[in-house]
């Protein structure tokens, strides 16, 4: 296709409604794969349609000459996002992993004892105030960290694209998360700094956002990037796991704490413990990240972009990633989708691991807190294993996508049926319904890390800020909001449900996430999926060749051709044609399967 540029671009890629033969729109989005560009293949439709691109300029497609001038941007870029290159630099490295599994599980473990000793943060900083009160204003400081997030994923991709590099942005990632721990840990309360403490608390947690933000993305792009494209589903999901490990390792310090200390001691000190654990682990996770590499995927991209800065004779002045992030109309495209999509995965997240173990415990007094704390932990072990098997499906599935489109529909369901089986107030039941949900949002979050990385794989100098922005955004609306919002709605329910109806005032959090659920289940469904990420097998490889081959063999013939070719085929049909009165002449007609001849019964 010809561009007003005079470049040739492919065609049948338009990423709006596809106009069929009969001149209705179809609202299917075109998501198409390069199988092979050395055999003359073309693109191939993963749902097993063929459309032909042109390899030698000679493409039979007209440009459509009445495009706005936004439409024709996005189309151009599009094009450009199918053509990039695929990273096949990745060499599986082992300390790659281990620095972003050993920084997710740490700077996730700093986060999530915050939710987990909520109550008695909120006694310590807001003394005068009810349980409701200290809840929401504890929930209301948790969120200020998640307000920093989407600003620590732009000063962080910014690091990690344009300045350093991934591996030393996880560094300093590090730096900044252990300091204001140690400060929680230390940090006087409402009873001897008045106003100033709650003040202090909320600095604090910011700048421990500021570094949360950075991180989890960087290991996201570092890990991905250094792994072969076979494998990039269970590394993320490794990733996604080492995040979800920090929660367990937060849950089972608190069981401990709990355990050892009385109550009185853990509401006046014994909460500080677990922020002074971060003085042990932050060395060793130094070690793992000095011994890790550089990402070469990013550094030969950087060369390949500074290369062409200087034979453009660019200004050395460069705009920003986050600048070049939101110019672009299709990588905004691509970024709407993406946090619509990660919207129910952050709020499912921190509903089932924050929040649902104050609802069994403080909220709906069905088991103590130590008790809450241990069910949580085993879910959690449990969730791990299903994320990192539903990783290692991912792999094996056509696209990541895929597996992601079953799960979302579970979320929706499991959500408010979980809610409704806590009310049978039954161990059984409370067990069965978390597990439930926690196999749902497995689904889901077994590919979803490599999924992010793959949408903005086309560019390296620009991956890490994509998915930073995109992923903290999300978390920052959806995730951060949602214990303060379940609490909510737990308090106010009553108010709005009948009064002999009290399962319905129960479940008010279960629909709040559905709605979510829906909103990704449409949302994911105009994210351009990555042309390098399929793997369907040697054999749907070869059809896909060969459905390629025979479109270009199709377009390449003149009108005589194509008039003699259908001639052929008529005649041969006539000629193979049985008339009524054969088949007692002993006849057979070919099986369903098609493996039998004609044959003579004897």
């Amino acid at each position: 296709m010809k561009l007003p540029d005079g470049t040739d671009q492919m065609k049948n890629l338009s990423p709006f409604p596809a106009q069929k033969q009969d001149g209705t729109t179809s609202g299917a989005i075109a998501e198409t794969i390069i199988v092979d560009d050395l055999d003359g293949g073309g693109v191939v439709d993963v749902r097993g349609t063929a459309a032909q691109y042109d390899c030698d300029g000679d493409s039979s497609g007209s440009y459509e000459s009445d495009m706005t001038p936004n439409r024709s941007i996005l189309k151009e870029e599009e094009n450009k996002f199918y053509a990039a290159e695929d990273n096949n630099m990745g060499d599986d490295d082992i300390w790659g992993v281990l620095s972003g599994v050993g920084g997710n599980m740490y700077e996730w473990y700093d986060f999530a004892v915050y939710g987990l000793l909520a109550s008695e943060i909120g006694s310590c900083f807001f003394p005068r105030s009810s349980q409701e009160i200290q809840l929401l204003s504890s929930f209301g400081v948790y969120l200020a960290a998640f307000v920093m997030r989407p600003l620590g994923a732009i000063l962080f991709g910014e690091i990690g694209d344009r300045i350093v590099g991934r591996k030393n942005a996880l560094t300093i990632s590090i730096i900044l998360v252990t300091a204001p721990s140690v400060a929680m840990g230390i940090l006087p309360g409402y009873n001897k700094l008045g106003v100033i403490a709650p003040i202090l608390l909320v600095i604090l947690r910011m700048m421990q956002g500021l570094s949360v933000g950075g991180q989890l993305a960087g290991s996201y792009v570092l890990s991905i990037e250094q792994s072969s494209s076979a494998n990039r589903g269970f590394r993320g999901s490794i990733c996604d796991a080492s995040s979800v490990g920090g929660f367990l390792v937060a849950s089972l310090v608190t069981t401990v704490v709990r355990k050892i200390y009385s109550e009185e001691a853990v509401n006046t000190w014994a909460w500080r413990v677990p922020f002074w654990f971060s003085l042990v682990i932050a060395p060793l996770l130094f070690y793992v990240v000095n011994n890790s590499k550089e990402s070469k995927f990013w550094a030969e991209g950087t060369k390949r972009k500074e290369a062409e800065i200087i034979i453009r004779e660019e200004e050395e002045q460069q705009d920003s990633a986050v600048h070049d992030l939101f110019s672009s109309p299709f990588r905004r495209r691509q970024l709407v989708g993406m946090v619509g999509t990660l919207c129910v995965v952050a709020s499912s997240f921190y509903l089932i691991f924050l929040f649902v173990p104050l609802y069994l415990s403080n909220l709906r007094h069905l088991m103590s807190e130590a008790n809450s704390d241990l069910l949580t932990s085993c879910i959690t072990f449990v969730y791990i294993i299903m994320v990192l098997m539903c990783g290692r499906l991912s792999d094996t599935f056509p696209h990541r996508m895929d597996l992601i489109r079953i799960g979302l529909p579970g979320i929706i369901v499991a959500a408010p049926l979980m809610f409704a089986m806590f009310e049978c107030e039954s161990l059984f039941g409370i067990i069965l319904g978390q597990l439930m949900f926690a196999l749902c949002l497995a689904l889901v979050q077994g590919g979803l890390a490599s999924w992010e990385v793959e949408l903005w794989m086309s560019e390296p100098t620009l991956s890490f800020t994509g998915v930073a922005v995109g992923h903290n955004v999300s978390s920052s609306i959806f995730g951060g909001t949602m214990p303060l919002i379940s609490t909510f709605l737990f308090y106010r329910a009553d108010y709005w449900t009948p009064e002999d109806n009290a399962v319905w005032s129960r479940i008010v959090p279960g629909l709040y996430v559905s709605m979510l659920g829906m909103i990704s289940l449409y949302c994911i469904s105009f994210v351009i999926r990555h042309p390098h990420d399929v793997r369907s097998g040697e054999l749907r490889m070869r059809k896909a060749r060969a459905r390629a081959e025979r479109r270009k063999q199709m377009n390449s013939l003149t009108w005589t051709e194509t008039f003699d070719q259908f001639t052929d085929v008529v005649s041969s049909s006539f000629s193979n044609l049985t008339l009524p009165g054969q088949a007692s002449k002993g006849y057979v007609p070919p099986s369903v399967n098609g493996t039998n001849a004609e044959k003579e019964v004897a």
